[in-house]
């Protein structure tokens, strides 16, 4: 048996986060990691509200709610009318999807790349309406991008209502070009929900020019805000149709100067606002680290990102499954040798929990058309020598045949 392999340098820059000092955590992109300062910021929040909880949230959360969907509106490219907070992007994607009026027979347009939760949401419309779910199926591995175009258009009819795409997928981790799949739908008189939840914070925005009729993005991942922080941001001729799963005092409690969409979303019943509030502390904490801001951060982890996995390529001896331009601060990649072949259907996978149990490394390790995959991802707690220790410990399980 090899020895272990030698535990891997950290980011100086990763004593800004809470992340445990022996995890080797490449698996930001589930649930993103909350800096120290982000933290104490919310809270900083939570006494206030606890201080008085009436102060803050009826006289005072209004305004505060407001000032940070204003500097999220900015840092999205949207205009502040057109967007509310929600907790994550699944209960936007309900929230639009539950909304709409749809009849046996009308079609709704999803990939093969999209994400479990909201293919289970398009399932619940199908079972009550009648409507038909039409899968595109986007190949991986894949050659271009111009595939994942052809293989969306090739999927409408005349009966496509709605299409629901990812602008970043979950599992395949492909940025895909939402801006022409987008105006291709539109052009055809589709109207489209694009899943946002991995875009922020990875890809600049500009929601305003987009096209989209719906689109939905997470704030507790690549911005890094508390968990419970998301927006849902709708064109204006199609915000009178959408309701929020929890219909509220909003709905006939109306602020005038504030849009009806607005007032149906703002006041979800009692809940804890301060995620929300802190995704504005987040922006500027994370946006004032580099000295060229949000562009040389998100270059950053592209960077970082790319080199991993041309070094894992190269060491694991396998192909990448898509061109560098449809890589964000994601990747996903074939295992090598026999732990490619997925283990049981039940439980974790066991690679994934031998992973972290025996050698601390945080990662996600899926099932994809047949095979084994694993996802990194790449902010700045990361250092380049944790993929050099991936890359080892792949190679010993992968010896092993386990």
């Amino acid at each position: 048996m090899p020895p272990l392999p030698r535990r891997p340098d950290r980011s100086p820059w990763k004593r800004h986060w809470l992340l445990g000092e022996d995890s080797v955590f490449l698996n930001h992109g589930s649930f993103g990691a909350c800096p120290r300062p982000v933290v104490a910021a919310q809270q900083r929040w939570r006494e206030e509200m606890e201080e008085n909880p009436v102060r803050f949230l009826a006289r005072n959360g209004p305004q505060m709610l407001d000032t940070a969907r204003g500097e999220v509106a900015e840092f999205v490219g949207a205009d502040p009318a057109n967007l509310v907070f929600v907790q994550n992007a699944t209960s936007a994607v309900n929230a639009v999807l539950r909304s709409l009026a749809f009849r046996a027979g009308d079609e709704i347009l999803t990939t093969s790349h999209d994400y479990n939760a909201c293919r289970n949401v398009l399932r619940e419309i199908s079972a009550t309406t009648g409507a038909n779910i039409v899968v595109a199926e986007i190949p991986f591995p894949l050659v271009s991008a111009d595939q994942a175009i052809a293989s969306i258009l090739a999927a409408v009819s005349d009966c496509t209502r709605l299409a629901m795409i990812d602008h970043i997928t979950s599992n395949t981790a492909l940025v895909l070009p939402i801006a022409e799949i987008v105006a291709q739908l539109a052009a055809r008189g589709i109207d489209t929900l694009v899943d946002g939840a991995h875009a922020p914070g990875m890809v600049p925005l500009e929601l305003e020019k987009l096209g989209a009729a719906y689109y939905t993005g997470n704030l507790h991942k690549w911005v890094c805000a508390p968990k419970g922080a998301a927006f849902l941001w709708v064109r204006p001729d199609k915000q009178a149709a959408v309701q929020p799963a929890v219909i509220s005092h909003g709905n006939n409690r109306i602020r005038p100067d504030h849009t009806d969409f607005q007032n149906r979303f703002d006041w979800p019943a009692t809940l804890d606002p301060t995620a929300w509030f802190c995704s504005a502390d987040a922006i500027r904490w994370l946006g004032g680290f580099l000295p060229g801001g949000w562009p040389q951060l998100r270059a950053w982890q592209r960077e970082t990102l790319i080199a991993a996995r041309r070094m894992l390529c190269e060491r694991l001896k396998i192909d990448p499954p898509c061109p560098e331009d449809m890589i964000g601060a994601m990747a996903t990649l074939p295992m090598p040798g026999e732990i490619a072949i997925p283990g049981g259907k039940t439980g974790q996978d066991p690679v994934h929990r031998r992973l972290f149990d025996e050698f601390g490394i945080e990662l996600q390790v899926v099932t994809f058309n047949g095979k084994r995959w694993f996802r990194i991802s790449a902010h700045l707690h990361n250092a380049p020598d944790e993929y050099r220790y991936l890359a080892d410990v792949l190679e010993r399980l992968a010896e092993e045949g386990s």
